[in-house]
């Protein structure tokens, strides 16, 4: 999960609460939010799929495309951290009496806390931040609770060490990454089973007419290779086998693009960075199976 700024207001007062919820609970609910956790036990750094459902009430009409806020919340309802986001379907195409339905995979960030938490969504406008009346329930500015879950600690996940073929983590806005060179190399102890390798990753800044072509190996031989488009990120799953990872205590992952660039070599670029860039990685995380 890429955590990301959005408005948000807390009643703090009890007074100011009910308030809040009567002017809110008046207007009729646009649509019934519903999401689904393809696990509800998370241990933090690992990735989750997410089920976002809306059923849209008979007579609503959107005037605009409106962003779903979805924010998980501690046990003392503080904000941990937001996927908010567009839809893919924008709002302003859904239909009265349509179910719009997707799923996203969302990498839960490292916090300070492990326990119960919630998860809330809404429906808000970049333009004003006003926020639609929805049809649940109502914790207060029409933020609607609609899932439970635990959060683990982060010793539950495999730990990777950043080997060779990557340039230092920068960090703007609450999100992090790390570009790669032309190969990127990760080790970590060997599960020694059937697992799952997940990259999250884009590349923004890419001069290439054509995609990158990027290659997953392990131990110098090929695991898969697939395309990743300039300017569209990207969370992909490369199945790796216990017969590739082998019997070594160690195993070692290489992430290998086919094309590279140095921004400062590019024509008008009026760039001073002089590094040789692959792809930029938000999460790499590797997943045994059957956890």
């Amino acid at each position: 999960m890429r955590p990301k700024s959005s408005f948000t207001i807390f009643c703090t007062l009890l007074v100011l609460t009910a308030s809040c919820r009567s002017r809110d609970d008046h207007e009729p609910g646009v649509a019934k939010p519903a999401v689904k956790f393809s696990r509800t036990r998370i241990a933090l750094g690992s990735p989750v799929d997410v089920t976002y459902r809306f059923e849209i009430a008979p007579n609503a009409r959107f005037d605009q495309d409106y962003y779903v806020m979805a924010h998980f919340l501690d046990s003392d309802q503080s904000l941990l951290s937001t996927d908010d986001h567009k839809p893919p379907t924008p709002t302003t195409k859904w239909k009265g009496g349509q179910v719009i339905e997707y799923t996203r995979t969302v990498f839960v960030p490292i916090y300070e806390y492990v326990g119960d938490a919630t998860f809330n969504v809404g429906l808000y406008s970049v333009k004003d931040q006003r926020r639609l009346p929805l049809d649940g329930q109502n914790t207060g500015q029409r933020s609607y609770r609609v899932a439970s879950l635990e959060l683990l600690p982060q010793n539950e996940n495999v730990f990777l060490v950043y080997k060779s073929g990557w340039h230092p983590k920068e960090v703007a806005s609450e999100t992090s990454w790390q570009w790669t060179k032309k190969t990127a190399t990760i080790s970590f102890k060997n599960p020694k089973r059937d697992s799952v390798l997940y990259l999250h990753a884009d590349n923004p800044g890419s001069p290439f007419n054509e995609p990158q072509r990027i290659t997953v190996s392990v131990k110098g031989q090929v695991v898969e290779t697939f395309d990743l488009p300039g300017n569209q990120e990207i969370v992909r799953r490369t199945p790796l086998s216990a017969a590739q990872l082998g019997t070594d205590e160690l195993a070692e992952v290489q992430i290998e693009a086919d094309k590279t660039y140095v921004p400062a070599l590019l024509p008008a670029s009026n760039s001073r960075d002089s590094r040789e860039l692959g792809i930029r990685v938000f999460h790499v995380f590797v997943e045994p199976r059957g956890r």
